[in-house]
């Protein structure tokens, strides 16, 4: 395990005095009012994304991949690019929220800052419970993939680098995509991904303060839980995908420790351990929302972990 403070670099460094008092005094308090939190950091980081770097970068919006009204997706396009690695990431939002695009900067800071490295981005929306319970988000996981597996050469992608990138229940698809038998999808044409802060075990614990939104999509029948969890499903001679698990310093109530128990049980299927980072000063949003601002140290990580790959 590392954190990027072991690592002798420092989150938030850079930052305006004003930004780094925010998430001090939020980060202890977090868990009290997630809601309020994540809308104070949104609007922190909202003066410097408004003038983040994004020249030479075309965005295509709502590419339909499926036929519902959800299943569309946005394209980072850099200029000039051929063959290049794809980004895809897949947000959050407790099942039964949350867009690609949260707010007029959030989430394309995540997909202009890869297409800035020379990255095909792409920002995947899907549709929401209670419309489209488990295993819905996987599906449209899919369903997605299958599409830019198909298409990404046509806007200058490598359909043999399909990195996929899944934040809170995002995550959680992406991870059931890659996990979870009963869909049965084995993260196909993914080359590998990345869990921010995702949700990898599905509760009614009284801590869980998304408990509504676990079970708007994994069911009214808590017994189903255990097999319906992406953690559930890695075991000796499966699950061989490459997996970088990252976690906030002051995260959703449990999830630091659901990725732990993931993280556990592919060191001991695989018998070495998976890449994993605290990210220290951090929150469950603002480790998101601080992608394309002067601060890279999460960014530069994923694009080791890539690296690594080739």
């Amino acid at each position: 395990m590392s954190t990027a403070a072991s690592a002798g670099r420092q989150p938030l460094a850079g930052a305006p005095q004003s930004l780094q008092q925010v998430m001090a005094e939020i980060g202890p308090v977090w868990a009290s009012n997630i809601q309020k939190h994540s809308d104070l950091t949104k609007k922190a980081y909202a003066p410097l994304l408004a003038v983040a770097p994004r020249d030479g970068i075309t965005v295509t919006r709502d590419r339909a991949y499926g036929a519902h009204p959800r299943q569309v997706l946005d394209i980072f396009q850099p200029a000039g690019i051929s063959n290049a690695p794809v980004a895809i990431f897949v947000h959050g939002g407790a099942f039964i929220r949350g867009d690609k695009r949260t707010s007029d900067e959030i989430y394309d800071n995540v997909l202009y800052w890869f297409a800035r490295q020379g990255y095909l981005g792409i920002n995947v929306e899907y549709r929401l419970a209670p419309e489209s319970p488990y295993p819905g988000g996987a599906d449209d996981v899919a369903l997605a993939m299958d599409w830019l597996h198909a298409n990404v050469r046509a806007h200058g992608g490598d359909a043999a680098r399909l990195f996929l990138i899944g934040h809170s229940a995002g995550g959680t698809h992406v991870a059931s995509y890659a996990y979870d038998p009963a869909p049965g999808y084995k993260g196909r044409h993914a080359a590998a991904m990345v869990l921010i802060s995702a949700r990898l075990r599905a509760d009614q614990l009284p801590e869980n303060p998304n408990a509504p939104g676990v079970k708007a999509y994994f069911g009214n029948d808590s017994a189903l839980y255990d097999v319906r969890s992406p953690v559930s499903h890695v075991n000796p001679g499966g699950g061989e995908l490459p997996v970088f698990i990252v976690n906030a310093e002051f995260e959703n109530p449990l999830l630091d420790l659901y990725g732990l128990e993931l993280a556990h049980r592919l060191s001991i299927a695989r018998r070495r351990a998976p890449r994993y980072l605290r990210l220290t000063r951090h929150n469950h949003m603002s480790i998101v929302a601080h992608f394309n601002t002067e601060e890279e140290i999460l960014g530069r990580e994923i694009l080791d972990f890539f690296d690594t790959l080739r």
